[in-house]
């Protein structure tokens, strides 16, 4: 075990994930206790004790001092492993988001990397990924309306059965087969409100996720579906997704709905094409449907499909990841999304145990994966990354470069609004600039969360909605006021 004890809490997040990285698989305590000495003292398994006092960072406040704490404990780290982290210091789920921000401060591409490289210790190779990222996110971003648009999620927390690595809100859809009528009042009710919210503005986006949309049934498709058609208008609609997900989720007669809706973009995810392991994580369809599936929707007309893929999953090793990818290869999708196994404690994976060790031959499934997604045509255009991530990698989305998901990176990027239905999905405000709520704090951020349960979601929709419509109206006062300031 090992044990980190801070003096402030200002330093824990990001000790613990800096310490994780380095010691995946071994426990790790964390104690805040005010009255010690130093600010920041690691004990390790062996007994070796490594601690930060005051007097090594004596000018610092605030985030500069976490700053500087962060980066001895990682040199230490590194020193006494021999080992070096691809994103270096970075904790965060959003390395791409602060080279976005030296961008928009002026700094050039070379002196970002230089920046990341030098004050975070981020690999040259990832350094240039993130800038390379950026400047094609900047660019799909611009083409969106930020003063007046807006995006839309919708959430269906259902999914034909639960995959051992999942900790999504997603339930089993046999459990729930007589209550996804009533599900789908409550997120229709929502959505309905949601558009006399937004009465005026501009919809830029649509996502339809969760789970696993395509658990409902056809007739359950149609009715959300033409519900969306006639609340919004499609006018400033740039991309539509539907995640259609599961192979053993979609059939003919719903992707034949979807074609039917000014839908742009869906998804069919394999997350391998090893039939061994799709048994083993609990994903009951075979490789087989996935191309069947997938050459239909081709059939159908669809010209925007997403697959995605998981690298690190348990028993796979980097020949098996090669063998699923030439097979990627065959289907040539559109975009490909390369996930890095990200085990929380909600998976049931994370609770049996059952995964080997994250970290062998992860390097070599992320280099091959991006080889072939070079290979197809395909350009990095967003990447983000998750706690307790494979190798301490990234999650990376390629496409071809007119196929982009402009969501995926204003969920990263946090540029736009985006307004949210159903069960656990969280709408966020972004203001133009920022305000001073009643507790003090400045942001341009305000988030507005949904319950998770499934059953509490539909007993108190009207109290979301009416939550919702005081945060906008509240959040809409506080800039009148400034304004008028």
């Amino acid at each position: 075990m090992i044990q980190i004890q801070c003096k402030e809490t200002l330093y824990t997040y990001n000790l613990y994930h800096i310490v994780k990285a380095f010691f995946p698989d071994t426990k790790i305590e964390q104690r805040v206790d005010a009255g010690q000495e130093p600010l920041v003292q690691l004990k390790l398994d062996g007994g070796s004790c490594f601690c930060v006092a005051q007097a090594d960072v004596p000018y610092a406040v605030g985030q500069e001092k976490k700053r500087i704490v962060t980066r001895l404990v990682y040199e230490y780290l590194s020193e006494i492993t021999g080992r070096r982290m691809v994103w270096g210091m970075l904790t965060g789920v959003r390395p791409t988001k602060l080279a976005m921000q030296k961008m928009e401060n002026g700094m050039q591409t070379e002196e970002i990397k230089k920046f990341l490289m030098g004050e975070y210790y981020v690999s040259g190779q990832k350094a240039s990924l993130a800038v390379e990222i950026a400047l094609r996110e900047r660019e799909l971003l611009s083409r969106l309306d930020y003063r007046d648009g807006f995006s839309l999620y919708v959430g269906i927390p259902f999914c034909p059965s639960i995959c051992s690595y999942c900790s999504f809100s997603s339930s089993p859809i046999a459990v729930w087969k007589e209550e996804i009528d009533a599900y789908l009042d409550a997120l229709c009710k929502e959505i309905t409100a949601i558009g006399s919210m937004t009465g005026g503005k501009k919809l830029n986006t649509v996502y339809i996720g969760g789970g696993t949309p395509t658990t409902l049934s056809a007739a359950q498709l149609e009715r959300l579906l033409h519900l969306i058609d006639e609340t919004f208008s499609q006018e400033h609609l740039l991309e539509y997704t539907v995640e259609a997900g599961r192979p053993d989720s979609i059939t003919k007669e719903k992707l034949e709905v979807i074609r039917r809706h000014p839908v742009t973009r869906i998804s069919v995810n394999p997350q391998t094409m090893q039939q061994k392991t799709l048994n083993l994580v609990g994903r009951e369809h075979t490789v087989q449907a996935v191309k069947d599936i997938f050459r239909m929707a081709r059939e159908l007309g669809f010209d925007n499909i997403n697959m995605d893929l998981i690298a690190g999953l348990p028993e796979e090793t980097a020949e098996d990841m090669r063998d699923t990818l030439e097979q990627i290869k065959e289907l040539a999708p559109d975009s490909l999304t390369v996930h890095s196994l990200a085990i929380k404690r909600a998976a049931r994976m994370g609770q049996d145990k059952m995964h080997r060790s994250l970290y062998t031959e992860i390097t070599q499934m992320v280099e091959d994966a991006a080889q072939t997604a070079e290979k197809l045509g395909l350009v990095p255009y967003y990447l983000y990354r998750q706690k307790n991530i494979a190798g301490n990698f990234e999650n990376v989305g390629y496409a071809k470069v007119d196929k982009a998901g402009i969501y995926n990176i204003l969920i990263m990027e946090e540029k736009q609004t985006i307004f949210a239905a159903g069960a656990g999905a969280t709408t966020k405000l972004v203001l133009p600039h920022k305000i001073c709520l009643d507790n003090g704090k400045e942001t341009n951020l305000i988030r507005t969360e949904n319950v998770k349960d499934i059953h509490e979601y539909m007993s108190r929709i009207d109290e979301m909605i009416v939550r919702k419509e005081r945060e906008v109206s509240e959040v809409s006062g506080l800039m009148e006021t400034q304004r008028n300031k």
